[in-house]
């Protein structure tokens, strides 16, 4: 297993970001790497640390002003090779359609459940290390 993982969180509210990191604390699962967070405020703070390669796992608010969360992922789907699987927060269950149509690999309605983006998390963890160590 490697040393830590790398969790990308893109929110312009600072308060977000932090519900993120304490709801999935320093290891969301047992089987899965110590978490280490990579908080970004702006869309060329995520783009430019994607580009740096080294995530694992971005977690992305839907509700961000001024883009959107289910608009970054479609548009790092499209942009980043290898693009690293996408955890979205949503703020109606209304928008778990447009979650699809962003290609996320999982979504959680905000406010934060720490159990649900917990579990969430892990899962996409252990996908993600799976297809690298294949």
């Amino acid at each position: 297993m490697q040393p830590t993982a790398t969790v990308l969180v893109y929110s312009d509210d600072a308060n977000t970001r932090e519900q993120v990191r304490l709801a999935a604390g320093r290891r969301p699962a047992a089987d899965v790497p110590p978490v280490q967070y990579l908080e970004c405020a702006t869309l060329p703070a995520v783009l430019d640390a994607l580009e740096g390669g080294g995530v694992d796992v971005c977690v992305l608010d839907g509700e961000a002003v001024p883009a959107g969360g289910m608009g970054v992922c479609r548009q790092i789907k499209d942009e980043i090779f290898d693009c690293p699987p996408v955890l979205l927060l949503i703020g109606r269950p209304q928008d778990a359609w447009l979650a699809t149509w962003s290609r996320a690999e999982a979504v959680v309605p905000h406010p934060v459940d720490p159990v649900a983006l917990a579990d969430s998390l892990a899962g996409l963890l252990r996908h993600r290390l799976r297809r690298t160590a294949a």
